[in-house]
């Protein structure tokens, strides 16, 4: 059977394409957005649920030898900085999603050890004051866009206050930071050179001089080399800014888009507890995972595997599964889970998101900060259909901005 192109616009709405590929017996080849490699995609979620616990599906492509199967992750990777100096790519090709077994337990130990609750917990009086230090000003003005001017720079803030950035130098790290991540070629380029040089400047300053950041952890802990370090950095900018802000963005979009369960919340606060992973399940702000690769020739969802064939899960796909939720396309802030986060936004087994507590408590400020204190919800400062997406390889539409009055 043919691969099936998932166009931006198909996986958009899980009623629509990913509906259709659910009801198909086995595993179906597709074409993700923006890319030609065709793969095999888990739409289910019990399957994906077990993909992500499969020992024999690995991230790291090399660990299979002599394989000549095409690679959608090398298209995606091929897409990455033009120019790149070969000194940065071992900053950035450390990623603990390309790592299994004992390498990858190396390397995220320490960085689980560092993540303590404590240490999460300790960051929500920052994260209350850096939001309402963000929105004030904006909501005196009385339009914003809520991405670009409030959800990125408080994610940004986060980081660096939980990486250990002095107060006097975030601004500057800040703009290396949207330059690396945002900028054209030579301001990525620029953006990249910044951080790493003042990451081994911090990492030479916390071993002399400790204080209770992530990176004095780290270094205290060992497990580490200050490269590795250094990685841990992009690591985090990765991961911990632009999803976390564009989830923020999406989340208040998805409650102006239920105006009856924004007035829920707003009338019973409490419910808190459960909008958070709600707003989680449903926006699934991270849809496509990680490539994964079939360590031999076995049998996975009905489907025969290759060595070294391609796999990749739909975690959109799987928090939308009927089979799974009850009027699934239906977000509903008083819906209850069972154990566990009761949704799969975060992953699960050995790479479940290590910042997702740290998640849970930004979201959470931000929708008591937005949602609930407020004397008025913030309202769509455009029509619904002039909401600006654009399209990310590999995984589909996001927001561009967020126009709202406030």
């Amino acid at each position: 059977m043919a691969a099936v192109h998932l166009t931006p616009e198909l996986v958009e709405h899980p009623v629509g394409a990913y509906a259709e590929l659910r009801s198909r017996p086995g595993l179906g080849h597709v074409v993700l957005p923006g890319l030609a490699t065709p793969v095999r995609l888990v739409t289910r979620h019990d399957d994906v649920r077990a993909a992500l616990g499969e020992p024999r599906l690995v991230r790291d492509r090399s660990a299979i030898a002599d394989c000549e199967l095409p690679d959608p992750q090398a298209e995606l990777l091929a897409q990455g900085i033009e120019g790149l100096p070969p000194e940065y790519a071992t900053y950035l090709s450390g990623h603990l999603a390309l790592f299994d077994g004992d390498e990858h337990a190396r390397r995220r130990g320490p960085l689980t050890r560092a993540f303590t609750a404590r240490r999460v917990a300790a960051l929500r009086p920052f994260v209350e004051r850096t939001a309402q230090q963000l929105i004030e000003p904006l909501a005196e003005r009385g339009r914003a866009d809520l991405l670009g001017e409030f959800a990125y720079p408080l994610s940004t803030a986060v980081i660096c206050a939980l990486v250990g950035v002095d107060a006097a130098d975030r601004d500057r790290v800040c703009g290396w930071i949207r330059d690396f991540a945002y900028g054209d070629g030579g301001r990525a380029l620029e953006g990249l050179g910044g951080i790493v040089e003042y990451t081994k400047d911090l990492v030479a300053r916390r071993r002399v001089e400790p204080t209770d950041d992530l990176v004095s952890a780290l270094l205290a802990d060992g497990g580490l080399t200050d490269d590795e370090i250094v990685g841990v950095f992009f690591l985090l900018i990765d991961t911990g800014i632009t999803p976390p802000a564009l989830f923020l963005a999406h989340a208040v979009l998805a409650l102006l888009d239920h105006p009856d369960q924004l007035e829920r919340l707003r009338a019973d606060p409490e419910l808190l507890s459960r909008a958070v992973p709600e707003l989680l399940r449903y926006v699934t702000l991270v849809r496509v995972g990680a490539t994964l690769y079939a360590t031999e020739d076995f049998v996975f969802a009905g489907t025969r595997l290759r060595r070294g064939e391609a796999v990749t899960v739909a975690l959109f796909a799987a928090d939308h599964d009927p089979a799974a939720y009850d009027v699934p396309e239906r977000l509903d802030v008083t819906r209850e889970f069972g154990r566990g986060d009761g949704h799969l936004a975060f992953g699960h087994g050995p790479h479940y998101c290590i910042g997702a507590a740290l998640g849970r408590l930004v979201t959470g400020v931000v929708l008591e900060e937005l949602v609930v204190r407020r004397s008025a919800a913030p309202e769509l400062a455009v029509d619904r259909a002039d909401v600006p997406f654009g399209h990310w390889p590999g995984d589909g539409f996001h927001l561009l901005r967020l126009p709202v009055r406030l």
